[in-house]
């Protein structure tokens, strides 16, 4: 089980390296977190197709054979029945005094920063080739913050293949690296078992392959999709599993039923990135609308230059056309499943759980009668031949050229709701320049605010109606409010997204708090990875003493 950056329960087996989640860390080789494969949810899947799909989500439940005790691939914690608290004393005294002032007095430049910062990590990444840095941050608009994340190093799937064929067991190994993001959504039940599970998975389906296979894109590609749907397939098989329990001598209480089930209630997209330093590869797999983002640098004479942006990943969405095809195709006869931008009412075409969009009615009505399940979609989408989203990811291979600098970028929509991919490529870019010419010193505010603009104001009167519709600039990023000041370039482009040099704008869009944040801002998860910049992990730090 690949532990995350947040502490979660561990079984001893098969070792797994993840770099712990610590404020501007140094990567090591002696943090060690293990997974057990029994928690893996083994199951054989083939090309996606909507018979095929519709029936792995009720083969648990119609069969009856599926034993609980196979299904327990997500840990539960439990913890000792609770005490009352009981003190000797006086009770409390109330101040029946009126207060002055009623409300806060907003948010200062320090608190801004600190809110910020909260969730913000780095890493200085020392032994393993080609990756130098990466940094991460995370700010929340729900609560408890539906988004969630991993980052770390992992033991290679196998020795690489000899020229024979056989595996050469001689080989040094070199760790894999692997960060990801999930975006949840219907709550944080399923962003968190992927948080978990999904790496084991994806490993386990990577350690299958032969070894002339590791260094085929398209044998690592299926493998990783392998690893999604397997985990998707799980979720679903626990739920029923559990719905399906009447034994009343083995019989779950309905509180481990119901937690079982909630994965499969909720929803998660997912965007892995895994990077093989003996190939220089660069595996990304998406689910749903979370993006990643490759800046190569072209050099010039003077040894900088500009930045080459590809993006790895495309948004799976109820705006993207080929997404809009695949989903029609895989259900003729059908109209209106996509309206509007959303699939059934759903932003995204492909995500983990959300069983409404793939569960039959039947089972549906039978969940929310029996435990109080989500119930049916609203009456005006018919649900006819389900499933219609799915946890298939798109995977693309991509090498990163030794010794030429490059930077990923990888984001929750929250950030890209701001932002367009090549805007996030010059943030970074712009970042890299100032810590280059601050010489390991606190880089400045390079915000060339625009005069007399009404939204390029540091402060003064102002409210969210002078920046006109979400869909305009001024509500998302704009050139003329970008500042450098922080030294996690995760920070960085989230500061920015919110609104940059514009003090008012970024404390406002803060000061909201859940459940009215989500109208001026959603949860936004950034990671940020630094390859072949050994200069700027030197300079770093210099700059900070470490």
């Amino acid at each position: 089980m690949f532990q995350p950056s947040v502490s979660r329960g561990r079984r001893a087996c098969r070792v797994l390296r993840v770099q712990a989640q610590a404020p501007l860390g140094r990567s090591s080789t002696n943090h060690w977190h293990t997974f057990s494969p029994s928690h893996f949810y083994s199951s054989t899947t083939s090309k996606s197709t909507s018979n095929r799909n519709s029936k792995k989500y009720t083969t648990a439940i119609t069969a009856g054979l599926l034993s609980s005790t196979s299904l327990l691939w997500w840990l539960v914690g439990t913890s000792g029945p609770s005490q009352s608290q009981s003190q000797e004393g006086e009770v409390p005294h109330l101040n029946t005094q009126i207060p002055s002032g009623q409300c806060k007095s907003g948010l200062s430049e320090e608190d801004v920063t600190a809110i910020l910062s909260k969730n913000a990590y780095s890493y200085r990444v020392h032994d393993i080739s080609g990756v130098d840095r990466y940094d991460g941050a995370q700010v929340a608009s729900n609560s408890p913050c539906e988004d969630t994340f991993v980052h770390g190093s992992f033991p290679p799937p196998l020795p690489l293949a000899s020229t024979d064929g056989n595996r050469d067991e001689s080989q040094s190994q070199s760790q894999w690296m692997a960060w990801a993001v999930f975006d949840g959504h219907l709550g944080r039940q399923t962003a968190d078992v992927l948080q978990r599970e999904l790496i084991g998975y994806v490993s386990r389906r990577i350690n299958a392959l032969q070894p002339s296979e590791i260094t085929d894109d398209g044998a690592i590609q299926r493998a990783i999709v392998q690893g999604f749907t397997d985990l998707d397939e799980a979720i679903f098989a626990t739920a029923m599993s559990a719905a399906a329990d009447t034994d009343i001598e083995t019989e779950e209480s309905l509180a481990s039923k119901v937690q079982k089930m909630m994965p499969a209630f909720a929803g998660s997209c997912a965007l892995l990135t895994l990077f093989d330093p003996r190939t220089r590869t660069l595996h990304v797999a998406c689910t749903g609308d979370s993006r990643a983002v490759l800046a190569q640098q072209n050099r010039d004479n003077n040894g900088s230059g500009s930045w080459r942006t590809t993006q790895l990943s495309t948004d799976q969405t109820g705006s993207n056309e080929s997404e809009i095809a695949r989903v029609n195709a895989e259900h003729p006869g059908e109209s209106g499943i996509v309206r509007g931008g959303r699939v059934l009412g759903l932003m995204v075409s492909r995500a983990f759980g959300d069983g409404q969009w793939k569960w039959p009615v039947e089972i549906q009505k039978d969940l929310k009668e029996r435990f109080h399940g989500p119930g049916l979609l609203n009456p005006r989408y018919e649900v006819r031949t389900p499933p219609y989203i799915t946890a298939e990811p798109v995977v693309t291979s991509t090498r990163v050229e030794d010794g030429n600098a490059a930077f990923v970028v990888l984001g929750t929509d929250g950030l890209w709701d701001f932002m367009g991919s090549h805007q996030a490529v010059e943030l970074v870019g712009r970042w890299i320049d100032a810590h280059a010419h601050a010489h390991g010193q606190k880089a400045v505010d390079k915000g060339s605010l625009e005069p007399g603009s009404d939204f390029g104001v540091r402060g003064g009167q102002f409210d969210f109606g002078r920046l006109g519709k979400k869909t305009s600039e001024p509500w998302g990023f704009a050139e003329g409010r970008t500042t450098v000041q922080d030294s996690n370039s995760a920070v960085h482009l989230i500061r920015n997204a919110f609104g940059g040099a514009h003090r008012e704008l970024i404390s406002a869009r803060l000061a909201f708090e859940a459940p009215h944040s989500r109208r001026v801002r959603d949860d936004t998860t950034v990671q940020v990875v630094f390859f072949n910049m050994k200069d700027l992990v030197e300079r770093g730090d210099r700059g900070r003493g470490e």
